[in-house]
């Protein structure tokens, strides 16, 4: 195990906390003339040193485009740029590296999808599973393809603790259903939702599974053999890497009968004015120049998850959920929003009386980021009846002590209104 990890046996705290914040130069400055506390991890996390150099030695020493060239800067910036997608294959446990696809992030791998496989596959009259807890880019790509090859939406109920309806999901599925598109974790509420057995139901009908991962590849150890889904879509930026950098995984069969996304350079085999052969998966799905810096970086943000250990990460995490959890409780006008018994790390609350914009000004004026509003998923915010939460989500470089910040300042702002 790297120096930079310390397992700690009591309470499942972990790690040590104070030796991985020192990789993180942006936690180390004063907000509102408070030190920053930061419970913003669901939107995105920091990067640590490791990745800002990365960036940093790419422009400096290898500045080049990838796979054209055959001078020493491009071999040596594709060589870091292919590691990368195999320690994303590693990561995730893809059968093969050439399954992994770079994208802009979660959203264009889902998009990417239904317009390739949707585009060749979804008929008048197919159906498409969906869940009320999904994120807004899980949503309205599927919507744009029902409408488009009149095809129908079905949605999963949730119960009010924000778990999914199990039976429901169930009924709602048959011989016409050709894809379900589920988040594996909500970003508005934590509920980790019970993939594997979906997926398992989904195939025993014959249809696809994508697996919204921005969160769940954060938080929990994801092995897409082992869940045997067909397409798995993350963000770098929620694993402590690049924004802009995002992945899609799917399986080799689906990949290689679906049409290309975009049309350029890189996703060629040959052009020819009267006909254009593809190239071979996964460059058949990257058209153009991609995100060459920040792809090489990332490799940096795997490296820093693995020196951590996942599981250690996930321990600390965990309790860090149950320490604010229970704490937060007992403030008066304190209404959690989402209880299910299996979560990722994100508190989502109301404070009575107080609208959640409100709570957010006000904790940041105490040097606490906290995300308010919708989350991205206006339909869920509908399903409770409210306009949104105050949503906190933590991560390895979150403590206790910056809990209790948060607690007191929770404090203070339910005794104004309640």
């Amino acid at each position: 195990m790297s120096d930079l990890v310390e397992v700690i046996d009591t309470n499942n705290k972990g790690i040590d906390v104070l030796s991985i914040r020192k990789e993180f130069p942006v936690l180390h400055q004063e907000v509102n003339g408070k030190p920053l506390a930061y419970f913003d991890n669901a939107a995105t996390t920091h990067k640590p040193a490791r990745v800002i150099a990365a960036l940093k030695a790419y422009y400096e020493q290898d500045n080049s485009n990838i796979h054209r060239g055959a001078h020493t800067l491009a071999s040596r910036a594709t060589e870091h740029y292919e590691l990368t997608r195999t320690r994303i294959k590693e990561f995730i446990n893809a059968p093969s590296a050439e399954e992994v696809i770079f994208t802009k992030g979660t959203t264009e791998g889902i998009n990417l999808v239904a317009n390739t496989f949707g585009k060749k596959f979804i008929r008048e009259g197919d159906e498409i599973i969906i869940s009320t807890m999904e994120h807004h880019s899980n949503i309205v790509p599927w919507q744009m393809l029902c409408e488009n090859n009149n095809a129908i939406l079905k949605v999963i109920p949730i119960f009010n603790n924000g778990e999914l309806d199990f039976e429901a999901y169930k009924k709602l599925l048959s011989p016409k259903t050709k894809l379900v598109a589920v988040v594996h974790a909500s970003n508005a509420l934590g509920t980790v939702n019970p993939i594997k057995e979906m997926i398992d139901l989904a195939h025993e009908q014959g249809a696809k599974f994508l697996v919204d991962g921005a969160q769940s590849t954060a938080h929990l150890s994801v092995d897409v053999q082992e869940l045997d889904c067909d397409f798995l879509a993350f963000s770098a930026h929620k694993l402590y890497g690049p924004t802009g950098v995002g992945v899609l995984y799917g399986k080799r069969e689906l990949l290689e009968a679906m049409p290309p996304y975009q049309g350029g350079g890189e996703m060629i085999s040959e052009v020819r004015f009267e006909k254009t052969t593809y190239n071979t998966i996964p460059y058949k799905f990257e058209a153009g120049t991609p995100n060459i810096a920040d792809v090489i970086a990332f490799e940096q943000a795997l490296s820093f998850i693995n020196d951590c250990g996942k599981e250690n990460i996930q321990n600390h995490e965990s309790y860090l959920l149950g320490y604010a959890t229970k704490k937060c409780a007992t403030i008066k006008g304190f209404e959690p929003v989402g209880t299910a018994n299996d979560k990722v790390s994100v508190m989502s609350f109301n404070v009575r009386n107080t609208h959640p914009f409100d709570v957010g000004m006000m904790l940041d004026a105490s040097g606490i980021a906290v995300r308010t509003g919708h989350h991205c998923t206006q339909p869920l915010m509908d399903w409770y009846g409210i306009e949104g939460t105050v949503r906190a989500s933590f991560a390895v470089y979150n403590t206790t002590e910056e809990i209790d910040r948060l607690y007191e300042s929770l404090v203070r702002i339910a005794k104004r209104n309640n």
